[in-house]
């Protein structure tokens, strides 16, 4: 049994250390002064992606992100950890894009590429928290959804069902999914990268046919001679995008008002590994419980 998954991957600021210093005078991250990096959620999404593939001999993985052409980074992170092959869209057309309008055009673009048996991504992103993308997608595409996933197995081979196990605030729910549908994970991953050391060296030269122009390392006969190494790269044209239905011009949300909002401690202090402190530390835990 081959199962056929595509992964959707979106590159991200790292906020989850921003301070008051990171935001512009208009109270946003600015963007520039933080690293970019695979949304942890879409990270642990790839990681259930791998783990079936290696369960499955020849099954397939692919990557699918949106952005500028630097969001071929999180790509040729994604064919270093397992996956097969990837497709960066990128056109200044969807630049601006909502929720709604990027949505449409990743559903464009996986049925470009074959709609597969599984689309996994992340419940929500680190720069968004929406969580409207996935099941979004899955409306474009006309496909059931499970969200808030926090892991899958295989059910049944003949009918490659999965068993999805969902988050549901204190409880959990475990459901049967059947292809084509879309996974929305919510878990975050945490990789041992030592034994990708060989493949991290090989994809890390990775690009599309644009950058191959002007690679620093391979040239375009040696791009040609190791297809693995290409990154597909598509623009709105590609993918039959209608203009007034992408970026700023097909994204009705509009933004009203931004306030950078930080929070300082009313107090604290600092406690030693000594018995003394320990006894401190858990006097007034016990305290906060049952006050």
């Amino acid at each position: 049994m081959k199962l056929e998954i595509i992964v959707l991957l979106k590159q991200v600021p790292d906020t989850r250390n921003v301070s008051e210093a990171l935001m512009t005078a208009e109270g946003l991250v600015n963007r520039n002064a933080l690293p970019a990096i695979v949304n942890p959620q879409d990270l642990f999404a790839l990681s259930e992606a791998l783990s079936l593939k290696s369960r499955y001999p020849g099954s397939v993985v692919r990557l699918l992100t949106m952005g500028p052409p630097s969001a071929a980074d999180v790509l040729r992170e994604g064919l270093w950890r397992g996956a097969d092959s990837a497709v960066l869209l990128s056109d200044r057309a969807l630049g601006g894009a909502d929720t709604l309008a990027t949505s449409y055009a990743l559903a464009l673009a996986i049925r470009k590429m074959g709609m597969p048996d599984f689309i996994f991504c992340g419940h929500q992103s680190l720069d968004g928290d929406t969580a409207h993308v996935g099941p979004q997608v899955a409306e474009f595409l006309g496909v059931d959804q499970v969200t808030n996933c926090k892991g899958v197995s295989l059910l049944d081979q003949d009918k490659k069902e999965l068993y999805a196990v969902q988050k549901r605030h204190a409880k959990q729910a475990m459901l049967s999914v059947a292809p084509p549908a879309l996974v929305a994970f919510s878990g975050s991953s945490s990789w041992n990268d030592t034994y990708n050391a060989h493949a991290l060296l090989t994809y890390k030269h990775a690009a599309t046919k644009r950058e191959q122009a002007m690679h620093p390392v391979l040239t375009p006969a040696q791009f040609e001679s190791r297809p693995y190494l290409t990154i597909e790269q598509w623009d709105a044209n590609d993918i039959g995008a209608e203009g007034h239905r992408i970026g700023l011009q097909g994204s009705p949300t509009r933004v009203v008002h931004t306030e950078a909002v930080s929070f300082t401690p009313k107090g604290g202090e600092q406690l030693t590994d000594s018995d003394a402190d320990i006894a401190h530390l858990v006097d007034a835990l016990t305290a906060l419980n049952h006050g």
